[in-house]
Parts: C-alpha cells; sequence; structure tokens
C-alpha cells in the first residue's frame, strides 16, 4: 500500500474517530433542528453566503464520509431556506458529496475487493458498462438501498465519475424535492396543532408515496426506450392476451395457467405437443431404462435366489413398447386435451414479427398473424453436436433419434458423461451392446461430488461400459466400410470401432427462427431474461429450457408459473422466480439425486457445511432388496439442523429426495424429519436415519452425564 493511500486512511479515520468522539451526531437531529431554527433563520437573513456555504460544506463531508444525518440536513435546508433555495443548495451538495464517497470508495476499496471477488465484480461491470447509468439513476429514484450504500457500492465498478456525478445529480432530484419541501413545512410548526397542517401532511404523504410514483416513472421511461423502435405500431386492441410459442413443459403449463383465469390464449407448436421430455426424453428414456434394468436383474437372479433366469431379447420389441408408453402418456399433452381446457392451439411455425404481433406459418403458403399483449417464448433445448471432423461422414444419433432404431448396435460409443449420456450408455449395455463411453473430463458426472462420480464409475463399468475419462475426441473417420472415433489421452491417439456413434454432449436452446435476433433480444447459450422471466421487452418473457438456468422438465414447469402470471398480471404485480430448491437426478442404478449444495459447490463458494452421512447398505428394506448400496448425504449449518443441500445414491433415489425438497422449502430441519413417522420397512427410512445420525452427532455430552448420575442414584 502506497503513502499516500495511507494517509487518506489515516485522515479518513481521524474524521470518523473525531465524529464519534465528540458526539457531533447530536447537532444532526430533529431536536436540534428544532431547537436552534429561528437562530438559523435569522443568521441567514443577516448573512446568506456564508450561511449557505456553511451548510454546503457541512453537507458535502457529511454525504463524502457516510456519516448518518444527511437526510436531516435536507429537512434543514427547507427549513432554512425555503423550497426554491433549499432544494438548489442541497442537490449540488448531495451530489458532490455523494461522488467524492464514490471517489474515496473506489480509491480505498477497489483493490482489494478486486482481488478477492474479481470474478463476480467483472460479471457486475458488464452490467455497469451496459446499462449503468439507467440502473444508478433507478436506484436514485426508487431507493432500494440507502444512498451513502449506493455511492460505496458504485465505487467499487468501472462507472465513470462524471456519469456517476450527473445521474445521480439527476435522480436524486425529486427526492430531494420532497424532502425539502417537507423541511419548509417543519419550520412552520409552533404548537402540537402544526402537526396537523394540510401542507405538513401533504408533504408527509408525498414521502410516503413518492417511491410508488417514482417506480411508476421509471417504469415509463424504460418502456419508451425500449419500445422507441415500435413507436405507432402497437394496436389499440389484440386477438390474444397471451400468445406461447412451444407446446414443451415450460409451454404446456403457461397455455393452462392462463385458460384456467381466463384469458384468451394461443399455443403454438411446429412439431409434437408434449415437446422433448415426452418425444425424446424423460418418458422414452425411463421406459428403455425399465427394459434394460430388468434384463439386468435377470442376469443377476442369483442375487435373489433364483438359479437361472432366461430371456431372449427383440430389441425391435423393446423400442415399440418405448414407442407405446409415449403413445400411452400423449393424450395428457394432446391438442384435444388443451383444446378442452380452453387453449387454442394451433400447429405452426411462429415467428415474433413486432412485440405484439405473432406471424405462423401454417404450410402450403398459409399463414396467421395474431396481435397480443404478452408472449412467452418456451422453445425448448436440442442436443448440441460438436463440431467433429468426419462426424457426418460416419453418422451419428442423438438423444433425439436414436428412438428409430430397431437394431441392437453391436458396438455403441457414447460421447459425453453427463446425466443423458450416463443413462443411455448403462442401459444399451445391459441391453446387450458393447458400450465404449468417453469424456472429456476428468470424471463422468462432473457437477456431482467426486464420491458420486467414482460410484457411478463403477456401477456402469460393473455393467460393461467402458468408461474413458479425460479422452478427448478428435475426429471421426470411415476406413473401407469400417466406423472409428479417434481420441487423445495422454498425449497418445487411440481409435475406436463402432457400428452407432450417440452424442450425448449437451442440449442447447433453439433460438433461431423465431424472430429475436430482429426484435434485439438478446441470447447467448439462452435468451437473457431479468428475474422476472421478462426479455428486453416486458411483454414478451421466455421459460424452460430457453431460459435456463436448468434443463429439467419440473423447473420448466415451475417457471411457466411464474412467466403466466407476469405475462398476465404483470401490470399490478410482478413475481421473480424462485430458484432456492431445486432438486434434480440421474437415473443410472444406483440412482442419483440431489437438491441443494453438495461439498464441492461448497467448497468452490467457500461456504461452511457440516456433513451427515448415513449408509443405505445398513438400512433394512434395502438388505431386503439385495440394493442395500449407496448412501444418504446431508449438508447442514454448523452446529444446526438447517438443511442445505442433500446428495443420495441408491435404489429410488430420486423419490427419497422429494422429503428433503419439501423441508428444505418450508424451512423445516432434520429434527422435524427425525420426528416424523416413517413406515418400516421402507427406503424412506434412510431419510429418518440420517437425521438420526445428525442428533447423535450433537447429543448434549454434558446433560447426559448428570442423566446417568440421576439414574445410578435412583438405582442406589
Amino acid at each position: 500500500m502506497n503513502r499516500r493511500k495511507l494517509i487518506v486512511i489515516a485522515v479518513v479515520l481521524a474524521l470518523v474517530a473525531a465524529y464519534f468522539a465528540f458526539d457531533l451526531g447530536r447537532f444532526f437531529s430533529l431536536e436540534y433542528l428544532k431547537s436552534r431554527q429561528e437562530e438559523f433563520a435569522a443568521l441567514y437573513a443577516q448573512r446568506p453566503a456564508l450561511v449557505i456555504g456553511s451548510f454546503f460544506a457541512v453537507y458535502v463531508g457529511v454525504t463524502a464520509l457516510s456519516f448518518p444525518g444527511a437526510a436531516i440536513l435536507t429537512l434543514a435546508g427547507g427549513a432554512i431556506f425555503g423550497l426554491a433555495v433549499g432544494t438548489l443548495v442541497v442537490s449540488f451538495a448531495s451530489s458532490l458529496g455523494a461522488t467524492l464517497a464514490f471517489l474515496v470508495s473506489r480509491y480505498l476499496l477497489r483493490d482489494g475487493v478486486q482481488a478477492r471477488f474479481g470474478a463476480r465484480l467483472a460479471e457486475v461491470d458488464k452490467g455497469i458498462a451496459k446499462e449503468g447509468g439507467f440502473y444508478l439513476f433507478t436506484l436514485r429514484l426508487v431507493p432500494l438501498l440507502p444512498f451513502f450504500v449506493i455511492n460505496l457500492l458504485m465505487g467499487l465498478t468501472k462507472m465513470k465519475a462524471w456519469t456517476f456525478y450527473w445521474v445521480s445529480q439527476l435522480g436524486m432530484l425529486a427526492g430531494t424535492l420532497v424532502y425539502v419541501n417537507a423541511g419548509t413545512q417543519l419550520a412552520k410548526i409552533e404548537s402540537l396543532k402544526g402537526i396537523l397542517s394540510p401542507g405538513l401532511l401533504g408533504s408527509f404523504v408525498l414521502l410516503g408515496i413518492f417511491p410508488l410514483i417514482a417506480k411508476k416513472i421509471v417504469d415509463v421511461i424504460q418502456g419508451r426506450k425500449v419500445y422507441a423502435r415500435w413507436a405507432g405500431v402497437k394496436p389499440k386492441s389484440f386477438d390474444r392476451n397471451l400468445v406461447v410459442i412451444g407446446a414443451g413443459a415450460a409451454g404446456l403449463v403457461t397455455s393452462y395457467i392462463a385458460a384456467v383465469v381466463k384469458a384468451k390464449v394461443t399455443l403454438v407448436e411446429s412439431h409434437k405437443m408434449g415437446g422433448d421430455c415426452l418425444n425424446y426424453g424423460c418418458v422414452p428414456s425411463k421406459a428403455l431404462i425399465k427394459t434394460a434394468t430388468l434384463m439386468q436383474q435377470m442376469r443377476e437372479s442369483t442375487k435373489y435366489g433364483i438359479e437361472s433366469a432366461q430371456a431372449t431379447l427383440n430389441f425391435a420389441d423393446v423400442m415399440d413398447r418405448v414407442a407405446r408408453v409415449v403413445r400411452d402418456i400423449e393424450p395428457h399433452d394432446s391438442v384435444q386435451r388443451y383444446t378442452g381446457l380452453g387453449v387454442d392451439v394451433v400447429t405452426g411455425y411462429a415467428k415474433i414479427v413486432n412485440p405484439w404481433t405473432v406471424e405462423i406459418d401454417l404450410g402450403e403458403g398459409r399463414k396467421q398473424t395474431l396481435t397480443t399483449r404478452s408472449i412467452v417464448i418456451a422453445t425448448g433445448a436440442m442436443p448440441f453436436v460438436p463440431p467433429l471432423p468426419g462426424l457426418d461422414d460416419v453418422g451419428y444419433l442423438t438423444s433425439d433419434t436414436l428412438w428409430g432404431l430397431r437394431e441392437l448396435p453391436p458396438r455403441l460409443v457414447v460421447l459425453g458423461g453427463g446425466p443423458i449420456g450416463c443413462e443411455l450408455a448403462q442401459s444399451f449395455a445391459r441391453l446387450g451392446s458393447q458400450v465404449t463411453q468417453i469424456e472429456m473430463a476428468p470424471r463422468i458426472m462432473i457437477r456431482e461430488d467426486e464420491e458420486v462420480s467414482a460410484l457411478a464409475k463403477a456401477a456402469l463399468e460393473h455393467d460393461g461400459v467402458a468408461v474413458l475419462t479425460g479422452h478427448k475426441a478428435l475426429r471421426c473417420e470411415r476406413v473401407d466400410g469400417r466406423k472409428f472415433i479417434v481420441v487423445e489421452a495422454g498425449g497418445a491417439e487411440k481409435r475406436f470401432e463402432f457400428d452407432q456413434l450417440l452424442c450425448a454432449v449437451g442440449r442447447v436452446a433453439r433460438l433461431k427462427g423465431y424472430g429475436l435476433e430482429e426484435l434485439g433480444i438478446a441470447a447467448g447459450r439462452t435468451i437473457e431474461t431479468n428475474e422476472y422471466l421478462q426479455t428486453a421487452y416486458p411483454n414478451i418473457l421466455a421459460a424452460g429450457d430457453v431460459a435456463g438456468p436448468y434443463q429439467f422438465t419440473h423447473v420448466a414447469a415451475h417457471q411457466a408459473w411464474y412467466a403466466s402470471v407476469n405475462a398476465l398480471f404483470g401490470q399490478f404485480k410482478k413475481f421473480k422466480a424462485d430458484y432456492s430448491v431445486i432438486p434434480w437426478a440421474t437415473f443410472i442404478d444406483p440412482e442419483v439425486a440431489r437438491v441443494g449444495l453438495n461439498e464441492q459447490e461448497a467448497k468452490e463458494k467457500g461456504i461452511a457445511v457440516e456433513v451427515t452421512r448415513y449408509g443405505i447398505d445398513d438400512l433394512d428394506r434395502a438388505i431386503a432388496d439385495s440394493a442395500a448400496h449407496g448412501f444418504v448425504k446431508v449438508l447442514t449449518e454448523p452446529g444446526k439442523d438447517r438443511i442445505l443441500g442433500v446428495t443420495i445414491v441408491g435404489a429410488h433415489a430420486g423419490d427419497l429426495l422429494a422429503e428433503y425438497v419439501l423441508a428444505m422449502r418450508h424451512g423445516l430441519g432434520l429434527n422435524k424429519i427425525l420426528g416424523t413417522i416413517h413406515t418400516y420397512p421402507t427406503m424412506a427410512e434412510a431419510n429418518k436415519y440420517a437425521a438420526g445420525e445428525w442428533k447423535r452427532n450433537h447429543q448434549p455430552a454434558r446433560l447426559l452425564e448428570w442423566v446417568a448420575k440421576y439414574h445410578a442414584w435412583r438405582r442406589a
């Protein structure tokens, strides 16, 4: 730290010490102001320049050092100088003092904060560079934080000092006017009856409703800015209250809620109702997993006391059953059902042509145009296909296209070690394919704790999957009709021959063809939305995989509530999407389920946790089912039973997790779970025993010593 900075710190500390040592705060109270009001008024009448200059200097000093008292000084400005002069003096003094506080914060604190929170601050600076002035104006106009906090926090960003000054000058003007006006009324109080004067009551009413008025002003300003290029385009009346694009989980739930509240809603789907989950993801994969699990159980029949269990696999029949399961569930998401619920369902390709108009390509040259108050984009995601040289030449499958297979691949390469890759690799291995799974990362299921990844890898290898971690795919080759994938590991190349290649390296949002680029709706990997799921245009929202941050069907349905309510009733009340308790599961055997933090994330975020673990190998029902493997791991606040996260590995882990999701959502701790009766013998008892482990680790040892002495005394 240089000498100049040390001097500044010393001066600031000395001034702070003097403020408290000499009790200077007593001069910044309403009582003191009232007691000296006449003296100040007389002095101002005699020497106006001196009083204004002194007041200005004191105000700047108090604000620059972030001392309490700025509000009282503002009232004093009105009491001493009147509305016009008081507003002028306070406005410039407050802005100058705020800017000095901003500069002091930047000079003294920014380097230290940057060193510790550089990555997070970089994200903040991106936002500041984009719309920092407007954001600061909003904070000034609608005081969500005390002004001194805003001064200090903005000093940590890369906002220019001049921008900070003029935005603060403008943004604080309305609030300054209200407070100075209140000060002019306070100056006229001569008795208790004066408190009830219309002028004073009006000032306090202004103070109360000012944030609401200011928020409306901000909304109007922002709206005009966003919709400026569409001036004159907005219809005077609308065909629909809501148009929803995409009939996956998010779109279906959004349109259903809209219909329930009697809104006129159109749901547009270009392909299949039910989206990816029904047609290509959750439903068909779980149907396949069921058959694969049954085959494995028959293969390991001796575990259940059956000497031999023979089965002949007809893979085409297996895939026909998968298709039949999808068809059996299709009516839940069908056009007929949603039409019956009051939703106008249209099959076609939707494009947003302006913030209130959707054009639908119905095919064969037919088009339909709808005007609408609001739009929800719920177009989902699709498999990501890596730009691997030679991939198109050898051909590949994705989680969308593999359901057309009718012959079991003798040799299958699965590219990717995430949940989808792991589930399908294990299933095909159990059905009889020779499966090689290739993952570039050092372990599969990289988002889980290391022990979970290790257990998952062991389970897959037990079923015959060759799990290759730390292997980077380089290219694909076709040689004399044979297909190969070439990978690199440890600096050496390896070649693996295959009959089918499955790409399972993640999913990307569907963003093209919906008019987002033309409207200027920002999108990276997903559509950029605010905490209310609104895009750059407040009446256009996004939900589900296309919006992120999670690509789960249940999260899409969860977001749909916020999207529909904010789209239809946002002018009255908006709701922030809540991601505080998000569960998920990977349906390998044994299943892996999680909610909240795991140890890996807690360590990365520097969050102190206490870990409680219960081994499912000790559970009676698990032993009876020959499923005695896995664990329940609960992360809590150190010394407390508040649950921060849970990881479960074992049979029916996804089902067992629900109890913890409920507990976390409603603030119930492990003591409540321990005090709940769980049916015997069930797998759910694992949750109770995990809570019991926590309780055992927190026994009141000293108290139990006295209890032991009491019982000994009773025996004597």
